[in-house]
């Protein structure tokens, strides 16, 4: 309990000491690049992720809402679950998986190298090199990867309402604009930044205190997919209730 404890103390410090560099010229170049290596490489695991899981629920839930009469409910209830729930969690837990194990495992080998080192000796800011533009990258490519999701896995419940389930197209477009409020996409898009904050700096974390050689790559990458995906779904439940039922 006390080394869990530290190591909390330690990335609430970790944290803090990155917001203050916010206020620094932000680093541009390396922004966009890190958009482009963390969010552009993820957008093929993201589409599939959703598109099946879209697939998956509405096979689940179609068939029992036409029995009971409810089949104008389909769209909206498809597009709700994705929006509001389904969409920010499940691109943050592949986004822990993917982008948090890239950026520990790039930051750990850097520190194995002794390239933090040479950032200290230079009197440059770890904080505000790697871990600012990695934040604020993650906080812009985790939203969008998430509208991108919402829209595929609401394609795929589409697909199956349509083209298994004889619901028609109308029908289902129509339930979407009747039952679904511009809130239920935002709310999940405001998780989605906190999800994309948390990921970052989990993973700069433990990759700038990952212990030394090739082995502690591999366990500073573990625990970082591992604290990632344990705080988003804590994180998920806390900003669920203060979004939707304050």
């Amino acid at each position: 309990m006390i080394r869990r404890a530290e190591e909390f103390g330690t990335i609430v410090l970790l944290y803090a000491d990155t917001m203050k560099q916010l206020g620094r010229k932000p680093r541009i170049k390396q922004i966009i690049a890190q958009m482009s290596h963390l969010g552009v490489d993820s957008l093929l695991i993201v589409s599939l992720t959703l598109l099946f899981t879209g697939v998956v629920f509405t096979l689940q839930t179609a068939h029992e809402l036409i029995r009971f009469g409810a089949q104008s409910t389909v769209g909206g209830l498809i597009a709700i679950a994705i929006g509001r729930e389904l969409g920010p969690v499940l691109v943050g837990v592949v986004c822990a998986g993917r982008v948090g194990a890239a950026i520990t495992a790039e930051i750990s080998t850097m520190k194995v190298t002794e390239q933090i080192d040479a950032l200290k000796v230079m009197a440059v800011s770890p904080s505000n090199y790697l871990i600012v533009p990695r934040m604020l990258a993650c906080m812009v490519v985790v939203p969008l990867l998430t509208v991108f999701g919402d829209l595929i896995g609401v394609f795929g419940g589409w697909c199956v309402a349509v083209f298994y389930s004889g619901i028609s197209s109308y029908l289902f477009m129509h339930s979407i604009t009747m039952f679904v409020d511009i809130y239920d996409m935002t709310g999940g898009l405001i998780k989605a930044v906190f999800f994309g904050n948390v990921i970052a700096v989990l993973g700069c974390y433990y990759g700038l205190n990952c212990p030394d050689g090739a082995e502690g790559v591999g366990k500073a990458t573990t625990k970082t997919v591992v604290s990632s995906i344990i705080a988003i779904f804590i994180l998920n439940a806390f900003l669920t209730f203060v979004i939707y039922n304050s």
